[in-house]
């Protein structure tokens, strides 16, 4: 009882004073009321389309997609080409392994498998479409008689709205508009020939190359790393940091 008790403690000390990703309270009522409103949409177009079963699975891999585009709307993962490709071409395999394979959890695990390595190669990865992959599979009777038809309704049709969704509820605040380059401060004039930025930035084509390097999908882009290390570089020396 007394390893569970100190267990417990050791967990809720933790819980209280290690976040890997801290926000203030704003931030994650902004992200709470937009996942709120982008999924009531996408509930009431799936439900006008396809049986409980159905909309419950599809709004599943939008609610998936709901965390990235609220919580981590500057992630590589959350942009529009990644939501729209991540799930589209998805849904595209799942719908063709259903046609072409009489076993559905082969056929689930092939679409799923395929899935990953075409979202790799077209570069839209989004991890919801992994789910949106399975659900054409195991979607159940409504899902398969729409047949290729379901990649446009309910598909296309939730990534949209939840699309929408994101741009406008994230757009009045400047430091999380999305897509992610909106949210982009313009360069200081002469920035980029100021000799002393020169020497205290790293290069984006350095950290392009660190990158490649580590032979995986980062969840950051090498502007993100630049921002972080100008913040960084701000602290400890703001003469150069402004002079940047």
């Amino acid at each position: 009882m007394n390893t569970v008790a100190a267990l417990g403690h050791r967990f809720w000390t933790r819980l209280r004073k290690h976040d890997p990703h801290p926000a203030s309270h704003a931030e994650k009522l902004i992200s709470t009321a937009g996942g709120f409103f982008g999924v009531l949409l996408v509930l009431l177009v799936s439900g006008r389309i396809l049986d409980a079963h159905g909309a419950t699975l599809v709004v599943a891999s939008m609610g998936a997609s709901a965390v990235l585009l609220f919580a981590t709307p500057h992630s590589p993962l959350s942009q529009p080409w990644s939501l729209l490709g991540g799930h589209l071409i998805s849904a595209f395999i799942g719908i063709t392994c259903a046609k072409l394979m009489g076993s559905p959890f082969y056929a689930g695990a092939v679409a799923v498998g395929l899935s990953i390595g075409a979202m790799h190669y077209f570069r839209c990865l989004h991890p919801p479409g992994g789910a949106t992959a399975l659900v054409a599979v195991l979607g159940g009777e409504s899902v398969h008689t729409l047949g290729y038809w379901f990649l446009v309704t309910p598909v296309l049709a939730n990534v949209l709205i939840i699309l929408i969704v994101a741009v406008a509820a994230n757009y009045p605040f400047r430091w999380r508009r999305y897509p992610e380059w909106l949210s982009m401060p313009p360069e200081a004039p002469g920035a980029a020939h100021d000799p002393h930025a020169e020497k205290c930035m790293i290069a984006h084509s350095d950290l392009v190359y660190a990158l490649s390097e580590m032979d995986s999908f980062i969840d950051i882009t090498e502007e993100d790393l630049l921002r972080i290390y100008h913040l960084a570089i701000r602290r400890t020396h703001p003469i150069l940091a402004d002079a940047a």
